[in-house]
């Protein structure tokens, strides 16, 4: 799977991927509107203003990006008509041929881990059928609870050649309460680097292992250490640009080769037309925005590496 990234990502010039984070606050009125107008002021009309939000997103994008994020629990807030949606989503990205990361956050052990992995990137059986339930193409994963709840995933990844990123350092203020926190004199999140290398030595896919890691663009003297510590782990790349990560901060991700990273914008694109320059385009063509969005996004990055 990290192979079709890669390739994608190549294709494109573009190491980034749109964060499909969709709040109702971020949707321009006239689309929620006439969602509300169909559907009244229900779960299932605000399912409707974010599907239309997010084809229009995708529909303005899909041929300058390698990938796209989607936040699960921006859909499960709307119920079951939000994760209709989210799964609408995922096929309808795929189907414009992106690479889907299901931005989940699962972490737990045993048959409850399995049945995640099984939900969000295998098969069940049902009957004489085997299907598929959100069929991403990765997921984040929490390494919280550790080997326990993450082989599984892995497992996963070997089977249907599919991917996962782990959470190694994360972008947000209070991540460092303990991630940062020191065992025998280590930070924690080296710990965890350590074990996504061997957790993914076993499901390698070339160069780079179907087990990545997520990393902040907020930390980048510490995104620099974890380069070192796993040249051979692709980064999942959350904080730049509204939560102050710069492309600067953001080059030391990268290996040599200008690989080892993909770089998440949510907000910054889908609701680029409400903050300038990009307010020039007005909500009637917020998805023109987003589009310019990511040009002047993968020029940024582009420009350091």
């Amino acid at each position: 799977m990290i192979n079709r990234l890669i390739k994608k990502i190549q294709e494109t010039k573009a190491p980034v991927c749109v964060g499909l984070d969709p709040m109702l606050s971020y949707i321009p009125e006239h689309v929620v509107k006439k969602a509300f107008e169909e559907y009244g002021e229900t779960l299932e009309g605000a399912a409707e203003a974010i599907w239309q939000f997010n084809k229009e997103i995708v529909d303005h994008t899909w041929d300058l990006i390698p990938a796209v994020k989607p936040q699960i629990a921006m859909y499960e807030q709307f119920g079951i008509e939000g994760l209709k949606v989210y799964q609408k989503t995922v096929d309808y990205c795929q189907e414009k041929g992106l690479i889907v990361i299901g931005d989940a956050k699962r972490g737990d052990i045993g048959s409850t881990s399995a049945a995640y992995a099984t939900a969000h990137l295998g098969t069940v059986q049902v009957g004489t059928k085997t299907l598929s339930g959100f069929h991403t193409d990765m997921v984040t994963v929490n390494p919280y609870l550790g080997t326990d709840g993450v082989k599984p995933f892995v497992d996963v990844c070997k089977q249907e050649d599919k991917g996962i990123f782990v959470l190694v350092k994360t972008s947000n203020p209070s991540s460092g309460e303990f991630q940062d926190q020191l065992v025998n004199g280590r930070p924690v999140y080296e710990l965890v680097a350590e074990k996504v290398v061997e957790w993914g030595e076993g499901c390698m896919d070339g160069t780079y292992s179907n087990v990545g890691a997520v990393v902040g663009a907020t930390y980048p003297e510490m995104s620099k250490i974890l380069r070192k510590l796993m040249p051979n782990t692709y980064f999942l790349v959350p904080g730049y640009g509204a939560q102050g990560g710069t492309a600067e901060d953001l080059k030391h991700c990268f290996n040599e080769d200008g690989l080892g990273a993909i770089v998440n914008s949510s907000r910054g694109i889908i609701a680029a037309y409400k903050k300038a320059p990009y307010d020039k385009f007005g909500a009637e063509h917020f998805g023109e925005a987003s589009r310019q969005a990511v040009v002047d996004m993968v020029a940024d990055i582009n420009r350091v590496l």
